[in-house]
């Protein structure tokens, strides 16, 4: 990764906080709430702008990285005037819902619309094998691993007969469960000496336990498939964000979760990908984003959102000093889940 692609990063994880922040300062102000901050970055202001008749001060800081908004009221540690009509807490529930909703809403819709600005650019994306058979993962405790393949070996030849791609690959080897049979592999641009891997059966066919090493390309697709995409694909990463939190749960591990660094450094591969690569990745995360302060923690906008349920449910607010310590309690919770992912990220 080169400087330009880590600022490529910044900028674009700086976008989508700033997208979820704007949707929150919006819908505030629709409603007349006293925003009294919009603040790009961290630190040291380096420049404030307040407009006339404006009660926002709009801030760039010295750590441009990251945005927040500061709406009158909703600090539960500030002091608050009950005749107030322009704080958060004297308005009504439907407002303070969809002030609250409104900062994952624009993440959604920001993904729907880089969606749809890509297909028709660039086309949607699509994973294919990589030709020629090139080895993208190698199962422990398998025919291969036993027999030393490495990720990003060539299988050049099987069984006498020379493979092109995976599907040769396979046809060759899924009759020849219990015999051995002989492979040739290319490792760094040179043929080693022929290996002999014995396929073991899975699923009624011979297998040796490799992936192939497979590539995003994007493919062209008419203006009605883009509109489609758009609105369906943003909805199907959700699906596969909480299809990836239950396997977290069901194994009790956190090795999917993936910190600021870790995020970091995915999205600056993507940038030294291609413009394409990069688009889609920021896709994927505005989701993410958006799906996770959705989620009912405490100090996210979902954990928010569920006691403004309650007060839906039971028509009266819930104990002001309890959701504070609620949430404050979630905060660092989240701080310290934060900590250890990135020192995981770092270390690892």
């Amino acid at each position: 990764m080169n400087p330009l692609d880590i600022l490529w990063a910044i900028l674009g994880i700086s976008v989508l906080v700033v997208v979820h922040e704007t949707g929150h300062y919006l819908v505030a102000r629709a409603f007349k709430m006293r925003v009294t901050r919009y603040s790009i970055g961290f630190g040291p202001a380096l420049f404030r702008y307040k407009p006339k008749d404006s009660p926002t001060t709009f801030q760039i800081c010295a750590i441009p990285f990251l945005a927040y908004v500061q709406i009158a009221g909703m600090n539960p540690h500030e002091e608050v005037d009950p005749n107030d009509p322009a704080i958060y807490p004297n308005k009504g529930l439907f407002a303070r819902i969809a002030t609250i909703a409104a900062g994952p809403f624009a993440n959604y819709l920001a993904a729907m619309l880089l969606v749809f600005g890509l297909a028709v650019s660039a086309g949607l994306p699509q994973r294919r094998t990589v030709e020629p058979m090139t080895v993208g993962q190698v199962y422990a405790e398998t025919p291969a691993a036993e027999a030393g393949l490495l990720v990003g070996d060539v299988i050049v030849e099987a069984d006498g007969r020379p493979v092109r791609n995976v599907e040769d690959l396979i046809e060759i080897t899924k009759p020849r469960a219990g015999q051995p049979t002989t492979y040739v592999v290319e490792r760094d641009g040179e043929r080693l000496e022929p290996i002999t891997i014995t396929p073991v059966e899975q699923g009624g066919r011979g297998v040796i336990g490799v992936v192939a090493e497979d590539e995003e390309i994007f493919v062209p697709v008419t203006l009605g498939q883009a509109a489609e995409a758009a609105v369906v694909l943003p909805f199907r990463a959700t699906a596969a964000q909480v299809v990836g939190i239950w396997q977290m749960i069901e194994k009790g591990d956190s090795e999917g979760l993936t910190g600021p660094v870790g995020i970091g450094k995915i999205v600056a591969e993507s940038a030294a990908n291609g413009a394409a690569t990069f688009v889609w990745i920021l896709v994927i995360l505005s989701v993410a984003l958006g799906f996770f302060n959705l989620l009912p923690l405490p100090a996210l906008d979902g954990g928010r959102l569920v006691f403004l349920g309650y007060e839906l449910v039971t028509r009266r607010r819930p104990n002001e000093r309890f959701e504070a310590v609620v949430h404050t309690v979630g905060i660092l919770f989240l701080l310290g889940i934060l900590v250890l992912v990135t020192f995981r990220d770092i270390v690892g």
